[in-house]
């Protein structure tokens, strides 16, 4: 199913972090929650356009969400972002994160992509779409 111009729903229920049994269960659990889900879904693939069309670049998501039974088998507290379908965890093919983390802040400041949590990894940037502004390093 596409979302936007450049973005697809499998993209943000695939992952490579996942085994075939738990990506299984991820569109499972998707698709039993998609009334709650897919309204954050629209919001984080709209704004993650945004961003798309800015910086003229293909963007990967490593991934997106994580259904909050995966969090926690991953020692998680279960209250992430990505359980909300609210965040993505991306790559901007030839830029590095740090670079990518400050074209979000600006868009972010010129009120063209929505607030949220921006984290700094050193190889990929966490975006999300939860309403309040929150930062970090990872």
């Amino acid at each position: 199913m596409k979302l936007t111009n450049n973005f697809s729903l499998h993209e943000f229920l695939d992952s490579r972090f996942f085994n075939k049994a738990e990506q299984k269960r991820v569109k499972e659990s998707y698709r039993d929650n998609t009334f709650e889900l897919e309204p954050n879904l629209i919001i984080l693939a709209d704004n993650l356009q945004v961003l798309r069309d800015h910086l003229d670049a293909r963007i990967d998501i490593n991934i997106s969400y994580r259904p909050k039974w995966y969090e926690l088998s991953r020692g998680r507290s279960g209250t992430s972002q990505h359980v909300e379908l609210k965040a993505a965890d991306i790559v901007v093919k030839g830029m590095e994160a740090e670079d990518v983390f400050k074209e979000i802040q600006k868009l972010i400041e010129e009120g063209k992509m929505k607030e949220g949590g921006l984290g700094r990894y050193n190889s990929f940037t966490h975006y999300d779409v939860r309403g309040t502004k929150a930062r970090w390093n990872g």
